[in-house]
């Protein structure tokens, strides 16, 4: 018996789906009316400065809105600008991130200040020059767009693509660009700002996995025993081990972290980290920076 050919299913293309603009109007109004009753008291909220907004939307990347305000509030209150973030020591930063989760981040906010700091101290307020910064992709760039400078840029997380394709009753095949596009006619012109924080917790808050039965594009991986958390556990060995005290060589031989992690192959781990600029590899030993 022949075997039935499969044909991989492409996302749909919403430039080939009609979602009629009484529609949307009334999808606005739907979540304006929500949120005047139930916004979030966030604190990055509380500014409309490109710096603030871009700390907190790289420490939001991957990591729960609980966990990131004590974070947030510390790092904007050590380093209040892109010029002091610039002149701060790699160490200090991640003694700061540490426990945040994706130490990386910090690496590339501190890149990122430095080239900012010498070319004019200010953020780009472009798309295209957003995203030649280090660790600013297309999401970052357009929340930052939006949120700062209150342009219309389609921000779409995991909440706001469920609210979006649960309201607009469209299917959860749909592409990216697809959706990107619908979600450019949903912003109300100049109110970006408020329209995306407004959809956002509308989509955190009323539109849920568990209520509209849709399931996010990708998963977060297990963070126990994983190589994230190697990673993590490394950098905090590190930053109590800065070979200040006397007698004591700095940073830690690869030997040793071998025992502290049987269940890891250390070194590629520890390769990725050196390419990530977190750590040094010298004689033997790991070193931070």
């Amino acid at each position: 018996m022949a075997r039935k050919k499969r044909y991989r299913k492409e996302p749909i293309d919403a430039g080939r789906m009609a979602v009629s603009q009484k529609r949307i109007f009334q999808f606005r109004k739907e979540v304006l009316v929500w949120y005047a009753a139930n916004q979030r008291n966030l604190p990055w909220r509380k500014t409309n400065d490109p710096y603030s907004i871009l700390i907190s939307e790289v420490m939001l990347q991957q990591t729960q809105v609980d966990r990131v305000i004590p974070y947030y509030l510390k790092f904007i209150k050590k380093y209040p600008s892109l010029d002091a973030l610039a002149g701060a020591q790699k160490k200090a930063i991640l003694r700061l991130w540490s426990g945040l989760g994706f130490n990386s981040r910090a690496v590339r906010l501190k890149q990122l200040a430095a080239i900012i700091s010498k070319s004019g101290g200010k953020l780009p307020m472009e798309e295209k020059k957003l995203r030649e910064l280090p660790g600013i992709g297309n999401y970052t760039a357009n929340a930052i767009l939006a949120f700062a400078y209150n342009k219309k840029a389609p921000v779409i997380d995991t909440n706001i693509r469920r609210a979006l394709i649960h309201r607009l009753r469209l299917p959860e095949s749909i592409s990216q660009q697809g959706l990107s596009r619908i979600a450019m006619r949903c912003i109300p012109e100049n109110r970006s700002r408020i329209w995306h924080n407004a959809l956002m917790d509308y989509g955190a808050l009323e539109m849920t996995a568990k209520k509209t039965g849709i399931k996010p594009v990708s998963k977060q991986g297990k963070f126990k025993s994983s190589e994230r958390q190697v990673r993590g556990q490394i950098v905090k060995i590190l930053l109590k081990n800065p070979g200040k005290k006397p007698g004591k060589k700095p940073g830690i031989s690869i030997n040793a972290l071998k025992k502290k992690f049987p269940g890891h192959v250390v070194l590629p781990i520890v390769r990725k980290m050196s390419g990530d600029g977190l750590v040094s590899i010298k004689g033997g030993r790991i070193f931070l920076g």
